[in-house]
C-alpha cells in the first residue's frame, strides 16, 4: 500500500476535482444543446419534469442498489433547503435563458460562477485563495468580458436571466460543498433532480396562468424524445460529475475549471446550431 502525505492528499483531491469539473462542463454543454433543440417544439416546463423524473429516478435506483437510504433525515437540515432555493432558481432562470438566446452567450454568462463560488468559499468556508488562484479566476473572466460585450446584441435582454441562473448555481454549488458529509453523492443527485422536477412544475403553472395561448404540454415525436432523453442522459452524467468535483478539492482550485464551458460552447453553437460568433469572440 502507498502511503500519501497530506499535501499529496490535497493535490490528489485536487487533480480530481479538476478532471470531474472538466467532464461536468462537457456533460452540460450537451445538454444544453438538447435543451435548446428540445425547446424548440417542446414546452420548456415538459421537458424539466421529463428530465426531472429520468434523473430522480436514476439516482433512487442507485442509492437503492447501493443499500443506501431512499429517505434521510438529512434532507431537512437548513443547508439543503438553500441549496434546494438555489437549484430551482437557477435551473428556471438558465433554462429560460438557453431558449430565448444564443447558447454561446447564455453559457458565457455562467462563466462568472467561478468568481462568485470563490467569494462565497472565502466568506462561507474559510477558504484562502493566494493571488494566483485569484489572477487565474479574474483573467478568465475577463475573457468571458470579451465574449459576451456588454452594450452589442449579443447581450440581449435576456441576458438578465442567464446572469439569475448564474446566480443560483453558484449558490448550489456552495451548498453541496457544505452539504452533510454523511450524504451520498446519489442521494444529492435524486434531491437535486427532485428539484429540476419542481422547477419544470413551477414553469408550467406559470404559463398556464399567464400565458393561457400557449401549449404547456404536447405530444412528444421520437425526434423529439431523441433530444429530451439526450437532455436527460447528458444533465444526469453533468450533475454527478459536477458534485464530485465539487466534493474533492480545494474550491479555488476545482471551480476556474468551468471555464472550459465556454469553450465547449462555442463550439457546440458553430458546428452544431449555425451561430456565428464575431471575429473577437
Amino acid at each position: 500500500m502507498i502511503n500519501f502525505d497530506l499535501g499529496d492528499k490535497d493535490k490528489l483531491n485536487n487533480l480530481k476535482g479538476s478532471v470531474f469539473m472538466t467532464l461536468a462542463m462537457l456533460g452540460f454543454t450537451f445538454e444544453d444543446f438538447f435543451l435548446k433543440k428540445a425547446t424548440q417544439v417542446v414546452p420548456l416546463g415538459e421537458v424539466l419534469i421529463i428530465c426531472g423524473i429520468f434523473g430522480f429516478i436514476f439516482f433512487t435506483a442507485c442509492s437503492w442498489i447501493a443499500n443506501q437510504k431512499i429517505v434521510y433525515r438529512e434532507i431537512f437540515t437548513s443547508i439543503l433547503y438553500i441549496r434546494s432555493i438555489f437549484e430551482v432558481s437557477g435551473r428556471i432562470f438558465y433554462a429560460l435563458a438557453i431558449a430565448l438566446m444564443p447558447i454561446t452567450n447564455a453559457s458565457a454568462i455562467l462563466q462568472a460562477t467561478p468568481i462568485v463560488v470563490v467569494l462565497g468559499a472565502v466568506v462561507f468556508l474559510n477558504e484562502n485563495v493566494g493571488w494566483r488562484r485569484w489572477s487565474a479566476i479574474i483573467f478568465g473572466f475577463l475573457g468571458v468580458l470579451l465574449i459576451i460585450q456588454p452594450g452589442t446584441e449579443g447581450f440581449s435582454i435576456f441576458s438578465i436571466f442567464a446572469v439569475l441562473g448564474m446566480i443560483g448555481f453558484a449558490g448550489r454549488d456552495l451548498a453541496t460543498r457544505m452539504s452533510p458529509v454523511n450524504m451520498s453523492n446519489f442521494q444529492l443527485g435524486s434531491f437535486g433532480f427532485l428539484m429540476v422536477l419542481i422547477s419544470g412544475t413551477i414553469i408550467t403553472i406559470f404559463n398556464l396562468v399567464f400565458f393561457t395561448s400557449n401549449p404547456v404540454w404536447v405530444n412528444i415525436s421520437a425526434e423529439d424524445w431523441v433530444f429530451i432523453l439526450g437532455n436527460s442522459v447528458a444533465g444526469i452524467i453533468a450533475y454527478q460529475c459536477l458534485t464530485i468535483a465539487m466534493r474533492n478539492g480545494d474550491v479555488s482550485f476545482v471551480t476556474p475549471f468551468r471555464y472550459v464551458r465556454v469553450l465547449f460552447a462555442l463550439l457546440f453553437g458553430v458546428i452544431l446550431l449555425g451561430e456565428n460568433p464575431n471575429n473577437l469572440v
